[in-house]
């Protein structure tokens, strides 16, 4: 007896060691959906928008409760949620109707999703920082034993303006610039004791990736470590923010033009495999302890994802909306609203065939 409960125990730590990764991305995918919502709903109220509901989660209800004139809902599925508002896609004769309000507040409110987004993103990456020993610059310290890029113009001190064109704000964007070059030698602009200073042809040793999709750059010099102060960690989080936005508009740029495919794309199932398998690395002991940097960099880049994703000008997004608003500023007049809900039907039925795509790509990776 005593053996069999102790397999059974064995069992459920086991499960619960597979499930809780999952469980956490799971939780924390519906949180950035939510606080989206939250972001619409808050400003709607703000403004004096008649809310019909408030939703969190997709599917059948399990708890809904009307408070005033908003019926607030928890739904089963906790992917998604959304904000329902009186004259949002339709024509309504109610003064609270989100089509009579002036566009400014039309904007505000239907931007402020995405705002929140950039927010939580921006809060995430203060927290990552605050929590590091030291905080990265862009300036070399020191370069590891025959290292090559010290052997082909770095020199120790040099402070990295610009990689192959791309300026460099932060350490994270020195890793970025590397990995989106295509040459094997790059040219460097580096500000040296002074003086912006042209440093070409810098070559790095390279493995294969994991993936067997290319090879990994080997950055082989460490960068000047500066201490943590409340100052330093509020500037640094702008700045990495910033980066980060940068990185998912550089990103959209490059698989407009080809440089990735399909198989290159994440749906909601991959990425929560990736957050699930970054939370369960985060709690694995290493020799300096536990190290929650590589989950909160992913989670805050999520969030500044969604938050950068939902601004794009794509009909069914955020961004369509304000589009809309945009040429209603122009024309002086709004555009009929069943035309406009003619073309986010259209852009709302393709993005949802490729996340249908995507999410099959998703499942056979978390096989493979």
């Amino acid at each position: 007896m005593k053996i069999f409960e102790l397999s059974m125990n064995l069992s459920i730590a086991t499960l619960w060691s597979k499930a809780w990764p999952i469980l956490f991305a799971l939780l924390f995918f519906g949180l950035v959906i939510t606080l989206h919502e939250v972001g619409h709903f808050i400003f709607a109220k703000l403004f004096k928008v008649k809310v019909n509901q408030f939703a969190i989660g997709m599917g059948p209800a399990i708890i809904k409760k009307k408070i005033g004139e908003t019926l607030y809902a928890v739904r089963l599925l906790p992917m998604g949620g959304y904000v329902n508002m009186e004259g949002e896609d339709e024509d309504s004769n109610d003064d609270k109707a989100f089509g009579k309000k002036p566009i400014w507040q039309r904007f505000i409110i239907v931007s402020a999703g995405a705002i929140f987004n950039l927010i939580t993103g921006l809060v995430i990456v203060a927290v990552m920082l605050s929590q590091q020993s030291l905080i990265g610059t862009t300036q070399i310290r020191h370069f590891d034993k025959n290292a090559i890029s010290h052997e082909t113009g770095l020199q120790p001190g040099d402070r990295i303006i610009r990689i192959d064109g791309m300026m460099i704000f932060s350490d994270s964007d020195i890793s970025y610039a590397l990995l989106r070059s295509t040459n094997e030698e790059y040219d460097f602009v580096v500000d040296r004791n002074g003086v912006e200073t042209k440093v070409n042809g810098v070559k790095f040793a390279r493995q294969a990736s994991p993936t067997g999709k290319g090879d990994i750059v080997r950055v082989d010099f460490v960068l000047v470590g500066e201490e943590v102060t409340v100052g330093r960690v509020l500037k640094n989080a702008l700045v990495e923010t910033a980066s980060m936005g940068r990185i998912v508009r550089l990103t959209l740029v490059d698989l407009v033009r080809g440089k990735y495919g399909i198989n290159d794309l994440s749906g909601p199932i991959g990425t929560i495999n990736m957050i699930a398998g970054a939370a369960s690395d985060a709690v694995t002991d290493t020799e300096n302890g536990r190290d929650f940097t590589g989950i909160l960099s992913i989670l805050a880049f999520i969030s500044i994802n969604l938050g950068i994703f939902n601004l794009m000008p794509i009909p069914a997004l955020d961004g369509g909306r304000l589009f809309f608003f945009v040429v209603e500023a122009i024309r002086r007049k709004p555009i009929p609203p069943k035309y406009e809900a003619y073309v986010h039907a259209v852009g709302f039925t393709l993005l949802i065939g490729l996340m249908v795509i995507v999410s099959i790509n998703d499942i056979f990776g978390v096989f493979r």
